[in-house]
């Protein structure tokens, strides 16, 4: 399995895409154990026709055609309301957006990229530090790791075998507390800039209200996602299908914002949004055979303990290596790949599967806003115009803020675990 690791770096660092790098070290690995071909077919095709995995493609869809059909807009209009008071309110926006954002977008990357167009031009106009608002905008995306429906979650949950019940509800706590800490960061940098707030006073319940009604739509699909699947009536799957009928009646019925010429751009979106997914999904069931093959699970167990056996000390070096691997690599893929590697060695020294599905999507969703490979970094730094190394300047108060959210979840997993705990029991 050695040599197929060091064909997929060298692949990732020649600049390759991730799945053909996924693809080509898992050839390689058949080759050099001169296994069937036939098995590398089986392996990645019955890797992308999982059901549970069915929910990705329907989640994304469905995210899609929420962002078409006049929801995103509303909530943006709420956030406002909520935060214009605020010092950097356009950079508080960002974050309560994000978190209200978690039941349509999904993707850490999608609503990050989303909300610098959407509000990029306006904190150009306030005065805002080009590399300020391309920090603030993608480190927020960073909730929609833990809000449901995270495809993070869904991955880990199908691959780690978890409940994606109990996930969906251990992402609320984690997410609103990402979401308070970056609002805290955002007005401590806000104030040491002079961003100063829009509005002169806060919005009146009435105002509020009024924004909470025209939202309504967008604010109970989450709620309902999770009673569905938490009593049976759908699994993750179905609730999939559910998500893409919700926003067709909501975008054609409720707010008719949703035309056939727009349908039809949303599809082509989501086909190509798909896509991407699937094929990484498919070449990384060839990588998963290697290191089920060559059992690499005990052998890396085994290393990691034999440094330590305190499951605090072992969780903070699993911790470090997420991050160090979300540097260099997306978020699916290290799902993939090292869910199956690292849940068994944390289970083994008594982490929840949970608590450590947070930790870990909460650690790797990191890497898309720090280099060399950062995905949303790129995006909101080129939407904005400023080089990367300035956002990463001005970001530094929103990182240490996430970073902080990951040390709550280590050091008061039963917090993570209380909603979870209440609905399904302990």
């Amino acid at each position: 399995m050695g040599i197929a690791i060091a064909v997929f770096l060298v692949f990732l660092i020649l600049g390759m895409p991730v799945a053909f790098s996924i693809g080509l070290s898992g050839f390689t690995f058949f080759v050099v154990r001169d296994l069937p071909m036939s098995v590398l077919v089986q392996k990645s095709i019955s890797t992308s026709q999982s059901f549970t995995m069915l929910a990705i493609p329907l989640f994304i869809l469905a995210g899609n055609l929420m962002n078409s059909c006049g929801i995103t807009k509303r909530l943006m209009k709420l956030a406002n309301v909520c935060t214009g008071h605020m010092y950097g309110n356009l950079g508080q926006v960002s974050c309560v957006m994000s978190t209200l954002m978690g039941g349509v977008s999904g993707s850490a990357v999608a609503d990050a990229a989303m909300e610098t167009r959407i509000l990029g031009p306006e904190m150009n106009r306030l005065g805002y530090a080009k590399g300020w608002s391309a920090a603030i905008n993608g480190l927020s995306g960073l909730i929609v790791a833990t809000i449901p429906p995270s495809m993070g979650l869904i991955i880990y949950g199908t691959v780690g075998e978890v409940s994606i019940g109990r996930l969906f509800l251990a992402g609320w706590v984690p997410g609103f507390l990402m979401c308070a800490f970056l609002m805290v960061a955002c007005s401590l940098s806000a104030r040491h800039f002079g961003y100063k707030p829009e509005h002169a006073k806060r919005a009146s319940f009435k105002e509020i209200g009024k924004a909470l009604i025209e939202s309504i739509w967008a604010l109970i699909f989450p709620f309902m996602l999770i009673a569905l699947i938490r009593f049976g009536i759908m699994s993750p799957s179905e609730s999939g299908a559910f998500a893409v009928a919700y926003a067709l009646f909501v975008g054609v019925v409720v707010y008719r914002e949703l035309n056939w010429e727009t349908f039809m751009v949303t599809m082509k979106d989501s086909v190509k949004d798909v896509t991407v997914i699937t094929i990484i999904l498919a070449f990384s069931g060839i990588f998963g055979y290697g290191v089920v093959y060559d059992d690499l699970t005990t052998t890396i167990a085994g290393g990691l303990v034999a440094i330590t056996s305190n499951p605090t000390a072992l969780l903070v070096l699993v911790i470090l290596f997420l991050l160090f691997c979300g540097m260099f690599m997306e978020t699916t893929v290290i799902a993939l790949i090292l869910t199956p590697i690292l849940l068994p060695v944390m289970q083994s020294v008594g982490v929840d599967p949970v608590v450590f599905g947070m930790i870990m999507m909460t650690c790797v969703t990191f890497g898309v806003m720090t280099p060399p490979v950062g995905t949303a970094l790129y995006t909101t730094s080129d939407i904005m115009g400023c080089p990367v190394e300035e956002t990463v300047k001005y970001g530094w108060p929103f990182y240490l803020a996430v970073l902080l959210v990951v040390v709550f979840m280590v050091l008061f997993p039963q917090a993570v675990l209380w909603l979870p705990n209440l609905v399904y029991g302990a």
